[in-house]
């Protein structure tokens, strides 16, 4: 007997039970970018690997550690992309989209990184991200933290979600309290631990994000980032700070908050949940404003996050937020007897011309009378249409109510139309 071929670990299937949590989700953003006036970009979901070496930086754990990189036939470097800022600011440079010009755009698709599975991180996930160019105050920044609160809001998950704040101020700011704060390390370097004593060279800022209390404990009288800003990055966060508390979003400031990749500068947030044990971030951004030239194109302003599918829809089960699975049909068509199949499929085709959005099943497989009409009410359909011969033969429909609305009857065709249309079915 031949071995089951199973899915690879950490990518995981959608099942049909599974999908309408993840369709709610998706109307919910499209409908908020839509009210928002921001435009979907598509991208690849695999660019040259120099493109994410060269975005996320060389010695983060993600370039490191979890990209997906092969050499396809012609001996090219390719990677799976691990996430879709770096292939937005790629798409944006190569087709002219931003150069003294203002974009704003979503994105939503499928992400790989090679990482232990756990609930709510997979090897495959799906985000969803939204990028905003050509804009440099902060009200851009606080917009796009008003439109993931409006999103909270629609998904009826806002009390459980909390906005965390920092600002990592400008590139040679950072760099001054780099040097600080790896001075500091070094002075109590036998108290780190071997991940953050690999990263006091790397990447010294990701320190301060680690889970170890021990550590934490130690960061305590560590040099605070703060404390090298400018006057131009302290208006920029007071500025966004004000915007906030104006629009009625409270926030949490954070002085620990980095995040994971190195292109972020000035703004970045989190909003993040204590429903979901260990994975407590459902949304994460920040500002960028020198990835687009770091990449080649022309000095550009720019802001954005990114919310892991998964998490959400697990923070939408958990909370119980997911509506009812709807019906699989409104309207089942059963025909038995001779001639009866092509019959039922052409007063199906007939019913989607004249009634758009009604949902038909017909019946396919054969069986008895009693058999289909088990299936008619499996489907959920609040109504079974019956085609007999004797029905075919004068022209008629026999209407079967499934859910209780009413005595079963036989209509001409035309009246048919009428009443499902009076019933808005």
């Amino acid at each position: 007997m031949a071995k089951q071929i199973q899915a690879i670990r950490g990518m995981n299937d959608c099942l049909p039970e599974q999908t309408p949590a993840w369709q709610q989700a998706e109307a919910v953003l499209r409908d908020t970018m839509n009210a928002y006036g921001y435009a979907e970009i598509r991208l690849p979901i695999m660019e040259v690997t120099g493109l994410f070496q060269r975005a996320i930086g060389e010695v983060t754990d993600v370039v490191e550690k979890e990209m997906y990189t092969f050499e396809d036939r012609s001996g090219d470097s390719l990677t799976l992309r691990p996430e879709g800022t770096a292939g937005c600011v790629r798409a944006g440079i190569e087709h002219g989209l931003l150069y003294n010009q203002e974009r704003r755009m979503w994105y939503m698709g499928p992400m790989f990184r090679y990482e232990r599975p756990q609930k709510g991180r997979y090897r495959q996930f799906h985000q969803f991200g939204v990028e905003v160019f050509g804009l440099h105050g902060p009200d851009i920044d606080a917009e796009l933290i008003m439109l993931t609160a409006r999103l909270w809001k629609a998904l009826g998950v806002s009390e459980h979600v909390t906005l965390q704040l920092n600002s990592l101020g400008a590139p040679e700011e950072r760099a001054a309290y780099r040097d600080a704060l790896v001075a500091y390390l070094e002075q109590h370097r036998e108290r780190l631990d071997e991940d953050c004593r690999r990263r006091m060279y790397t990447n010294p800022l990701r320190v301060l994000d680690s889970k170890n209390p021990e550590v934490q404990a130690l960061l305590a009288d560590a040099p605070v980032l703060s404390d090298y800003f400018g006057e131009q990055t302290r208006a920029h966060f007071a500025g966004l700070q004000a915007l906030l508390t104006a629009a009625g979003i409270g926030f949490e400031l954070n002085p620990r908050l980095v995040r994971g990749l190195d292109y972020y500068n000035l703004t970045v947030f989190e909003w993040v949940t204590e429903s979901l044990g260990a994975q407590g971030t459902v949304c994460g951004g920040g500002r960028y404003d020198g990835l687009v030239e770091q990449l080649g194109g022309q000095a550009t302003p720019a802001v954005g996050f990114a919310m892991g599918m998964e998490r959400l829809v697990l923070l939408l089960e958990t909370l119980q937020r997911v509506a009812p699975q709807p019906a699989l049909a409104d309207v089942y068509v059963v025909a038995a007897g001779e001639g009866a199949q092509a019959a039922g499929f052409a007063l199906a085709e007939r019913l989607r011309d004249q009634l758009p959005g009604l949902r038909v099943m017909s019946h396919c497989g054969g069986g008895n009378f009693k058999k289909q009409l088990k299936r008619a009410d499996k489907s959920g359909a609040a109504i079974a249409l019956i085609l007999g011969e004797e029905e075919i033969a004068r022209g008629e429909v026999t209407v079967k109510y499934l859910r209780g609305q009413g005595e079963q009857q036989t209509l001409a065709l035309d009246e048919v139309i009428e009443q499902l249309k009076q019933k808005g079915i």
